[in-house]
């Protein structure tokens, strides 16, 4: 299959509302060649990056908007505007070969438009997009709701987080501390001419100078080394993990976290790691048997302690809780394209419910440390003050990292181009029992 089409297909699901990319595009990758999977995700991630850019461009170009039933052929003229102003593919090949996609959507009707369509973006789209630049969601290619909230609650750096957003995350990587130091690790990596610095923050954290296939890491096979972003690195020493603690990992899926818990405290006397879906679980026990580790893996609703909770109490609990993942939209772009601003509000409610449930399950003295990739604070700060308000027994403790920005509760990290995720950590401690 053509890449072009490829992406465009995966695309289309999104636009459609009816996937993300992470469910719609490894479909299609398995229909094209070998040699242009590299090619298909670039097409498919760049224009997810850029289309609230390329969407208003388009609208310039068009005389009326696409049909629902044409998501398909949208897909498709974004595909070919991200061809001719983000990538080196020379112009007569973006719109050669995107144009004759048209025909394996049974479409042919859709050739002309995209042929005209594209040309005049090859001849006008500069002066088009710089005409349009005093709109902010040109200018920052983030859709409207979320750049007037990010305006809203981050004044002075929203436009550094759209930017660091725009850009290609870099590769992290966490050193196993069960098999050797970072300081070690890093000069394996020297060994093998892998350009590498140490993170700021996480003290098992490598940054590479460049991203590469993971099959090249020295002793990746064998478990010494992961990928995992440094903002979700800091989550292990900030759990305060001691021998003899029955440790919780509430929606843990993929299982980043439940293995670096694991690796840092090898004298856990129980991990318990839960998931809403049974089929994200598979990928965790994937990680668990790569890196030689264990955990008791229950696909359940957190909420529902009655179905899954022993009556055992939990010295240690990290809920890394659904959210908007508006932290994580360099890796993810077609977040821009799922979320909405009604989606924010009933995440906030979710997030509460969670740590309700939760708490009871807590040993009296025990931690719960709350965190989300998000960069909203409707669902970080002020989650945790409306719990602490309705919750007696519960008390804020300072968080043992210079990461991130001071807020009325916790401390949030904003996406940094070079550097970590956006992300949020509160942690609190369970000082008296509920009262029923």
């Amino acid at each position: 299959m053509n890449p072009r089409l490829a992406a465009a297909r995966a695309l289309a699901a999104v636009l459609s509302g009816k996937a993300s990319l992470n469910s719609s595009l490894p479909a299609q990758l398995d229909k094209v060649d070998e040699r242009d999977r590299g090619l298909t995700q670039d097409l498919a991630f760049g224009t997810a990056r850029w289309q609230p850019r390329l969407d208003l461009l388009a609208a310039q170009l068009l005389q009326k908007p696409f049909k629902a039933a044409d998501a398909d052929v949208q897909a498709l003229l974004l595909v070919g505007l991200y061809q001719l102003f983000y990538t080196r593919v020379p112009a007569h090949a973006a719109i050669g070969e995107t144009v004759g996609c048209a025909d394996k959507l049974k479409k042919p009707w859709a050739k002309g438009l995209l042929n005209a369509v594209l040309r005049r973006a090859q001849r006008e789209g500069e002066d088009l997009l710089a005409s349009m630049e005093r709109d902010p969601v040109v200018r920052t290619a983030h859709p409207r709701w979320l750049q007037k909230s990010l305006k809203a609650f981050w004044p002075e750096q929203w436009e550094a987080i759209c930017t660091a957003n725009n850009a290609h995350p870099p590769m992290i990587l966490r050193v196993n501390r069960r098999h050797l130091s970072r300081d070690a690790y890093l000069a394996l990596l020297a060994e093998a001419g892998i350009g590498a610095s140490a993170c700021q923050y996480s003290r098992d954290g490598i940054v590479l100078a460049e991203a590469c296939d993971v099959r090249g890491l020295p002793g990746f096979a064998e478990g010494r080394v992961s990928v995992q972003d440094e903002a979700a690195q800091l989550s292990a020493d900030l759990l305060e993990l001691a021998p003899g603690q029955r440790v919780l990992d509430a929606c843990c899926a993929p299982g980043g976290k439940t293995c670096h818990l694991l690796e840092a405290e090898p004298g856990l006397a129980h991990m318990t790691a839960i998931d809403l879906e049974a089929k994200r679980l598979t990928r965790v026990r994937e990680n668990l048997d790569r890196l030689q580790l264990d955990a008791e893996l229950i696909a359940c609703d957190a909420r529902d302690t009655a179905s899954w909770w022993d009556g055992k109490p939990f010295q240690r609990i990290l809920l890394d809780a659904p959210c908007s993942a508006t932290g994580v939209i360099r890796r993810h772009p077609d977040i821009k394209l799922t979320r909405q601003a009604d989606d924010i509000p009933a995440l906030a409610a979710l997030q509460g419910e969670l740590l309700d449930a939760l708490w009871p399950t807590l040993e009296v003295g025990g931690m719960l440390l709350y965190a989300t990739c998000s960069s909203l604070p409707t669902e970080n700060t002020e989650v945790i003050d409306a719990f602490l308000a309705r919750t007696p027994g519960a008390r804020e403790l300072d968080l043992a990292t210079e990461a991130g920005l001071r807020q009325p509760h916790g401390r949030q990290l904003l996406a940094q181009e070079g550097g970590h995720d956006g992300f949020y950590y509160a942690k609190l401690i369970k000082i008296a029992a509920s009262r029923g």
